[in-house]
């Protein structure tokens, strides 16, 4: 009986992969987003929450792109106006990545209403049910990193 379990949660994951895959290309390409600028600027967006100065070299390792494909993403991002280059007032040699203003509410805009409704069910667990919602998916992402390599 466990295996029916498992390849039950094993289809119902994978489902749900491809529903947020399609609801993010639809964004990307309403907004004349290549799928990997959308990846840049959710890593980006979770940098700043995270207070984690974000830079070119920090990008590219986080979406797995050399030099040259992160400053083609970057270059795209900052030419529709969703990202701003600034320099490091620390360190004037580096490079600082932010989100626009405009690339927030664009952002909120399209994924707010689901995210709220994530959090109202979220809301709605018991301590005992999000704490293992919450171990489930952390050993999920580490399973699937190791997968990675």
């Amino acid at each position: 009986m466990t295996d029916q379990h498992g390849l039950r949660t094993v289809h119902q994951l994978r489902a749900l992969t491809v529903e947020l895959d399609l609801l993010a290309a639809a964004f990307a390409q309403r907004n004349n987003l290549h799928p990997t600028d959308l990846r840049a600027l959710i890593a980006l967006l979770d940098a700043a929450r995270a207070g984690t100065p974000a830079t070119p070299g920090l990008l590219g390792r986080e979406l797995r792109l050399n030099s040259a494909g992160t400053t083609a993403v970057l270059d795209r991002l900052e030419r529709h106006g969703h990202l701003r280059r600034t320099r490091d007032p620390h360190d004037r040699r580096r490079v600082l990545l932010e989100v626009t203003e405009q690339a927030v509410t664009l952002g909120e805009t399209f994924f707010g209403p689901l995210i709220a409704d994530t959090v109202a069910l979220v809301d709605g667990l018991s301590p005992a049910e999000l704490a293992a919602v919450e171990g489930f998916l952390t050993s999920m992402r580490s399973l699937v990193a190791r997968h990675a390599h």
